[in-house]
């Protein structure tokens, strides 16, 4: 007998009734699933039904049953965004759940790197090496999949397939928009070593002529969290300039990346000079990147080895001055050294001592810059800032204010993972529902910050939205349909069957 959801829940209330009236059947079944259970919560009574049902847990057995809530489309859409995002838990439930889904489409096929069948689907339609599939071509498909880090070694296979497309007509600089009618373009070398992270496909698509300047794959190479990526794109003749790559490594501190790029001819004062279009520059010269990033102050000093200048202004303040109101002690020493430090303003001053430790008293918002007025903003997208930040909040910094993004303080702390700092700002009365420029609130955030951080895998996102849940925000099911990370998608399943009448419905 199948049971609907809302009967097995139906069951897991009768099942707690029960067991706490003593019932010697109830409390017999529980010690089966739970032998060490000393109370049941209704969390664990879910998990007694789900196990009964077998299901690992009620989160996997709620999965199911979405999963066979969905018609065959849905299914290949889901199966499609899983492998698009690096989702392998997520592929492995579809996939359990219906293993022809892959049958779907081409696109499906080519994700997965199922050669054979896609060798199969070409001999029948040479065309479909081509043909759009969805938004994209095949040959994207191919590189934004993400299938690889589940099985290194289908590698090998992913290669055939970009072979068979090529043999095919397809063209390996193909590309296609950011967003709907957008001029910025994602290139299949893009997909493959930015977004994948997919190398040896990275190399197999420069070495048949994918062009590695393609305004993309540089900058984001920087965020693999190793050198390869730069230095294959640096032997296929990268260009650094205006992709503002080496900022981006500074993100990471890393002064390996950092090295690399300049040796290879990035320019560590682009930005400087006012462009010839008249325009603002978007980028940020490197020792004020240094500054602003809280990079090592060996960074600082490979940057001036290759005639670094710190001294100009960006957003209002010299390299040295960032450094100091951001407490990045190391670069500033470093630029004080190399005769590179300038005299403070008063609002510079105020928030440098504030960074030192001292109190200062109010500070009048007025004598600060729009940069600097956001400075409770920078600090707290690094671990570890939460006293520097507590000294600005008292110092007046209000943490309800929000930086170019639309988000408040809380936001930054929530999506680096950051969960002290949560806790902490959850105490300066945030409004949960706010929401950023990119229409998310606190919770969506979070769950953005789960799976893009630099640092996701040190961070606590869990903690973050147990405390924000348990300050009283409610939760949607998008929401938890959305969350690509198993132990956040169990987190959120769970609390809403524990506190049901928190969960609104989307729209």
């Amino acid at each position: 007998m199948t049971y609907s959801l809302e009967d097995l829940r139906r069951r897991a209330k009768l099942l707690r009734r029960s067991y706490l009236a003593g019932d010697a059947d109830a409390h017999a079944r529980v010690s089966t699933i739970l032998p060490e259970a000393e109370s049941l919560g209704h969390a664990d009574a879910l998990h007694v039904i789900a196990r009964e049902e077998g299901h690992e847990s009620w989160p996997k057995l709620k999965h199911a049953y979405d999963i066979a809530a969905m018609d065959r489309n849905a299914r290949a859409e889901r199966l499609k965004m899983a492998l698009f995002f690096g989702q392998p838990w997520m592929v492995s439930r579809l996939l359990e759940a219906d293993p022809t889904l892959p049958d779907h489409n081409l696109g499906l096929q080519i994700a997965l790197y199922r050669k054979d069948a896609v060798a199969d689907a070409l001999a029948r339609d040479p065309q479909a090496a081509t043909r759009m599939i969805g938004v994209r071509s095949p040959i994207l498909h191919l590189a934004f999949s993400q299938h690889w880090r589940s099985d290194p070694a289908s590698s090998a296979d992913a290669i055939s397939i970009a072979e068979m497309l090529v043999a095919g007509g397809a063209d390996v600089n193909d590309s296609y928009p950011a967003e709907p009618g957008s001029p910025d373009l994602l290139s299949a070398l893009y997909g493959a070593l930015g977004h994948a992270g997919h190398m040896p496909l990275a190399r197999w698509l420069l070495e048949h002529g994918a062009n590695p300047n393609d305004n993309e794959s540089l900058y984001h190479a920087t965020e693999l969290g190793h050198t390869d990526g730069l230095e294959l794109l640096f032997e296929f003749g990268a260009q650094p300039e205006g992709t503002n790559a080496l900022a981006r490594a500074m993100d990471f501190d890393d002064i390996g990346m950092v090295r690399i790029l300049l040796e290879n001819g990035a320019d560590p004062n682009e930005g400087i000079a006012p462009h010839p279009s008249g325009q603002p520059f978007a980028m940020v010269p490197g020792l004020h990147q240094a500054a602003r990033r809280m990079c090592a102050g060996d960074i600082a000093r490979l940057l001036l080895e290759h005639g670094a200048v710190g001294t100009s202004l960006h957003n209002g303040h010299t390299a040295c001055a960032l450094a100091r109101m951001r407490g990045n002690h190391d670069v500033a020493r470093v630029l004080e050294d190399a005769g590179q430090a300038t005299p403070l303003d008063k609002g510079e001053a105020m928030l440098a001592a504030i960074a030192d430790g001292e109190t200062v008293g109010r500070i009048d918002p007025e004598v600060l810059s729009p940069e600097a007025r956001l400075v409770l903003h920078r600090v707290l997208g690094f671990d570890g800032a939460l006293p520097h930040a507590k000294r600005l909040i008292e110092a007046g910094i209000d943490p309800n204010d929000v930086d170019e993004q639309d988000m408040p303080a809380i936001h930054i702390a929530g999506w680096h993972g950051f969960s002290d700092a949560v806790a902490y700002l959850l105490g300066q009365n945030p409004d949960l529902d706010v929401k950023n420029m990119y229409g998310g609130n606190l919770i969506d955030t979070i769950i953005h910050g789960s799976e893009n951080a630099p640092n996701r895998a040190s961070a606590d996102h869990i903690g973050c939205v147990r405390l924000v849940l348990e300050a009283g925000t409610t939760l949607r099911p998008s929401e938890i349909r959305g969350a690509g990370v198993e132990e956040m998608a169990a987190l959120l399943e769970n609390w809403a069957a524990e506190h049901p009448e928190k969960v609104v419905e989307d729209g």
